[in-house]
């Protein structure tokens, strides 16, 4: 068939090396419009973007929906991944087979614009993927193929797209066959459904009175955007990773620290939390150990 591809971000590059070798003809790629970036505003290309260029691969900035309408007259089918503009059903009809979409969730669990992060966020024991035919819906279309992967518990957001983002390729290749083989999808079942909202930032500020559970979950979801943040002396301190500890020893109030050798430790409602990377405010991001010895923290002080 004759594919085009929509998307953005780096998740999308995996089956855009395997459409470029496969049976399939890549024809063009289509990717949102760069916005400005960083703190000088630059505008840069998307992942999608650079890879389009590193390969010869034609590639269409796209800013709202109706400039879809007269690039897809050549196209037999339209694989979304992550693109980030949601479409009419009069764009959706206008290829031979429509437009097919790679979701990070098993849905009809973790509609919207967050999947993953919600799911870790909320200590869901598996994540997954769907390959679905798309309508004017928010994620509803029918379903061509679905899988299911134990959820790794340190896993961040940024790995587990990384993991499920490879995992796809299989199930873009299996739903390209289902469709040429006339396959119909099936339509998504009514139960079960649940609303991954985008993450703002004011979420993502750390309640320090939680459990260390919910807290290290937060932490792992909200990377590597909008990232879990806490205050510090005043400042904004943002937490990139943690782990659970085990130890029994020390306790500590919500938000107390308690600088080791080798570990930072901070309280929470029913036990203590291990940082392990941080990025102050105005600074890159380091290691907990090293922030804290250049910190120069007191003992009792607190974050949050």
């Amino acid at each position: 068939m004759r594919i085009a591809l929509a998307g953005t971000p780096q998740i999308a590059v995996p089956t855009l090396e395997w459409l470029l070798t496969s049976k399939h003809e890549l024809v063009r790629v289509f990717t949102t419009s760069a916005k400005p970036s960083g703190r000088g505003g630059q505008i840069g290309k998307s992942d999608v973007a650079l890879w389009c260029q590193e390969n010869t691969v034609e590639c269409i900035e796209i800013a709202k929906s109706e400039d879809f309408q007269r690039n897809l007259d050549d196209i037999d089918c339209v694989v979304v991944i992550a693109f980030g503009i949601l479409l009419p059903q009069y764009i959706l009809d206008l290829p031979r087979h429509g437009f097919i979409n790679l979701h990070f969730s098993e849905l009809p669990r973790w509609r919207g614009a967050a999947p993953v992060q919600r799911a870790i966020e909320h200590g869901d024991t598996h994540l997954g993927i769907t390959v679905f035919a798309l309508d004017a819906g928010m994620d509803t279309g029918p379903i061509y193929r679905r899988a299911s992967f134990e959820r790794n518990p340190q896993l961040r957001t940024s790995e587990a797209l990384s993991y499920l983002a490879a995992e796809g390729v299989t199930l873009i290749q299996d739903s390209l066959a289902d469709i040429s083989a006339g396959v119909s999808p099936i339509m998504q079942d009514s139960a079960g459904v649940s609303i991954a909202s985008k993450i703002g930032k004011d979420e993502a500020l750390l309640d320090w009175s939680l459990s260390a559970d919910v807290i290290h979950r937060k932490i792992l979801a909200f990377y590597p955007n909008p990232i879990a943040r806490t205050l510090f002396r005043g400042d904004l301190l943002k937490v990139t990773n943690a782990v659970l500890s085990n130890n029994g020893e020390e306790k500590l109030k919500p938000g107390e620290l308690y600088i080791s050798k080798s570990a930072v430790l901070v309280g929470t409602s029913d036990g203590l939390l291990e940082i392990l990377a941080v990025i102050p405010q105005g600074k890159n991001e380091m290691k907990a150990a090293d922030w804290a010895r250049g910190a120069r923290i007191n003992p009792g002080e607190y974050i949050g």
